[in-house]
Formats: C-alpha cells, structure tokens, sequence
C-alpha cells in the first residue's frame, strides 16, 4: 500500500492533482476540500489510499490524515464507494462531517448529491461511534476571483468529473451563483452545486 505520496505539483484540478515524484508523474484524485487547501503550494505531502477494482486502479490523495480517516471509513460501508465519498467529502469539510454524524443529523448528509435518506441513515448508524472526536482542522480560506466565466468553466468540468451531467451541473452552477453572486470561488461553487436542489 501507498502510505503517502509527496512531490511537486505538476498539473492541479479540483478533483484530481498529478505529483512528479523524483520525474514520475503520480495521477491522484482529491476532494474540493483538499484542493482549496493545496492548490497555491509548490510542493505537497498527500496521505494516500490506493483502491484496486476490476475495472480501476485510483489513487486518492488527502492532505489531512483525518479526511483520509474517513474516506476509509465511508467506503466501509455497503453502497459508498470511492466516488460518492468523495463527493461527500468535497461536499463537507472533516470537521462538518464528524459532527453531522455523531448528532445524528441525516438533513446534513442528504443534502449531498446522491445521497438519499437510506444511505445517510446507513452511514450514522454505522459511524457514529467508530467516528473521532471533531479535530483541530484550519479553515480554509478559499480565494475569491472575477473571472466568473474560467470559475464556471472549471467548475463544470469537476462536477462532470465527480457524476453529474453537463447540462445538470450546468444549471446547479447557474442557480449557485445567482445566489451568491459572481465574486465566488471555484470551491464554493462545486460546493453548494454538489448539495441536492
């Protein structure tokens, strides 16, 4: 297993980043969270989990041990798999997440894209006490751009990356920042576009 992965941001998106390591170009999928977080750094450490099915191999990369933590944790669970645990963790910070589950609260997870009332119910009951006490995990502050129309455009290609159709993320897009106004930041919009509505 890959423990973790750490080199020189050669390529960065807000689903997947490639790490040249020692002139090997590693292919790691990260969440939005991590994104925000690393996006501006030269060079970064990301702890891995290195998934293997039939059909793909996918390295996913995390700055935080905690988000790794539980990125192990949801695809413990029967019906969560990489991909809808990421959406969920590009969806909602570490921190939002632990509490969400420890109070039981299934509204914070449903708002997810993709997660039903089943799924959320699953993920508590499983969790909630297998679940760390909430940690010390910084707020990112995520930077606000003008160029609404290369946000757009970038957030639109990651929402497609992550499951939703284009003309689906399209709207989600549109209705997000009408809402919030054009001075928002990628991350953001992937956010609130990744929440059901």
């Amino acid at each position: 297993m890959i423990a973790y992965v750490e080199g020189k941001i050669a390529h960065i998106e807000a689903t997947h980043t490639i790490l040249d390591v020692g002139g090997i170009g590693y292919q790691i999928r990260i969440s939005v969270n991590t994104y925000s977080r690393i996006k501006d750094k030269e060079k970064v450490k990301l702890h891995t989990f290195f998934q293997v099915r039939e059909d793909a191999q996918t390295l996913y990369g995390f700055d935080q041990a905690q988000e790794k933590s539980l990125f192990e944790q949801l695809i413990s669970i029967s019906g969560v798999g990489g991909n809808t645990a990421m959406v969920i963790l590009s969806s909602i910070s570490a921190t939002d997440l632990i509490i969400a589950i420890r109070s039981g609260d299934a509204m914070a997870l449903k708002q997810v894209k993709g997660i039903g009332a089943k799924t959320a119910g699953r993920i508590i009951l499983e969790l909630k006490d297998k679940i760390g006490a909430v940690g010390s995990e910084s707020s990112s502050a995520t930077s606000s751009s003008n160029n609404v129309a290369a946000n757009k455009v970038e957030a639109l290609a990651a929402l497609a990356q992550l499951g939703l159709s284009k003309t689906d993320a399209g709207k989600r897009i549109d209705k997000v920042i009408k809402a919030n106004g054009t001075d928002i930041s990628v991350e953001q919009i992937i956010k609130l576009a990744l929440r059901n509505g």
